[in-house]
């Protein structure tokens, strides 16, 4: 076996297909977000700005955020030292725990590394707790939820995506005593559609089922204090484990889970992912901790959010380019092949100073790739006004069609 002839080929598919990912080195300036720096292969550094990125509220750059993380490395260092149960937990974990407790109204939450690793790391382990569990998942949940479905050994439905009628057949095809635990999520992050959440809650009372949203996409965002779609449709109390991030609204690093005491403490003891890996910085957690407090009460951030994703769809919508408008803050234009969306983020960055990153399969379907547009509120006028401008005349240089947008 020629092991380097089988990397050559493989990495040579991606070439082949247009959807090699390349990274783009940039230097984020404190201060300055979305503006950076762009370090070219040659070694020129050119002035660009972000349009991809997930720190959604500028709260990277928050002064709050940044005095509580310098303050929590002078007093405690660098690293935390250890797993949760290994010398590994500090003030800082549990204040940032007890944050996101209140925040979802939840008697506890459980700190993980990422939010990738609490899903897969609780939905994994759920079925050692609850023996003969079925899960039932959206057929676009998120790859960290369909890696900790496959990876359980329990039994598992993909329902159509947002296919309410389509999930209520799966369960009453099931035996009715088989414990049952539906996952979805609030926004979908590559068209910016939103989960069913009141009538899967429904389905979950009629069938006897547990609830398992993931929130990424909307914590900080959406809700009177933050606490994501099901806080603002009222529905928290009905979710029985809420998965958030703290790595886009909030800025920070970091995923976690909120739920009952007795869930969090199950999960806490069962899942290797949990238990067997070093916990976040303190600094981060406390950055993190001071983020989601401030959001707590930060509604005209969360406004003029909201205020920028409409300005920005309804002037690439005048430009007749096809966006899928939702009704979120994702800011999805299709462009439906992996080449010509390559070229479009390449001469974006380099013609024009702007950086978004190609969106190609796997992530979504073949036929569908696109450019993510995230803006913020710190993408003032001029920005978006260089951004539509450039998108205007790349989309004719290129030679794409026009098209009206959809919802």
């Amino acid at each position: 076996m020629d092991y380097t002839a089988k990397l050559d080929q493989a990495i040579q598919r991606l070439h082949d297909e247009g959807r090699y990912r390349t990274f783009i080195d940039i230097e984020r300036k404190r201060g300055a977000y979305p503006h950076a720096t762009w370090r070219r292969e040659d070694g020129e550094e050119r002035p660009i700005t972000v349009w991809c990125g997930n720190d959604y509220l500028g709260m990277g750059q928050h002064p709050a955020v940044l005095a509580a993380m310098q303050e929590a490395i002078e007093t405690t260092g660098a690293g935390s030292g250890g797993t949760r149960n290994i010398s590994g937990t500090t003030i800082h974990h549990k204040r940032l725990e007890a944050e996101l407790a209140d925040l979802h109204g939840k008697d506890s939450a459980l700190l993980f590394t990422s939010a990738y690793i609490a899903n897969d790391a609780t939905l994994s382990t759920l079925p050692k707790l609850f023996p003969g569990l079925i899960i039932y998942s959206d057929a676009l949940n998120h790859a960290s939820m369909i890696e900790g479905v496959r990876r359980n050994g329990g039994a598992k439905r993909v329902f159509r995506h947002n296919d309410v009628d389509h999930l209520r057949e799966l369960l009453a095809a099931d035996d009715p005593e088989a414990p049952k635990l539906i996952a979805f999520e609030s926004i979908y992050s590559m068209d910016g559609d939103f989960g069913p959440i009141e009538a899967i809650c429904d389905l979950a009372d009629e069938f006897n089922a547990l609830t398992y949203i993931d929130e990424v996409h909307a914590v900080g965002m959406y809700g009177p204090r933050g606490a994501g779609v099901a806080e603002r449709d009222r529905l928290m109390h009905r979710i029985d484990i809420i998965n958030g991030t703290l790595a886009k609204a909030y800025g920070v690093m970091g995923g976690y889970i909120a739920a009952s005491h007795r869930m969090c403490d199950a999960i806490r003891s069962y899942a290797p992912g949990f238990i067997f890996t070093t916990s976040l910085p303190p600094a981060v957690a406390a950055g993190a901790a001071a983020s989601v407090r401030h959001l707590k009460t930060d509604q005209a951030r969360r406004d003029q959010h909201q205020t920028q994703a409409r300005i920005l769809k309804t002037r690439l919508k005048g430009l007749g380019l096809p966006i899928i408008d939702h009704g979120s803050h994702i800011v999805p234009v299709i462009v439906g092949d992996p080449v010509h969306t390559k070229m479009i983020s390449d001469m974006l960055l380099e013609n024009h100073g702007i950086y978004c990153q190609p969106i190609n399969f796997p992530t979504v379907p073949r036929g569908t790739e696109r450019l993510r547009f995230t803006p913020s509120p710190v993408h003032g006028p001029d920005e978006m006004d260089r951004l539509v401008h450039a998108m205007d005349d790349l989309w004719s240089h290129c030679a794409l069609n026009r098209a009206e947008a959809t919802a």
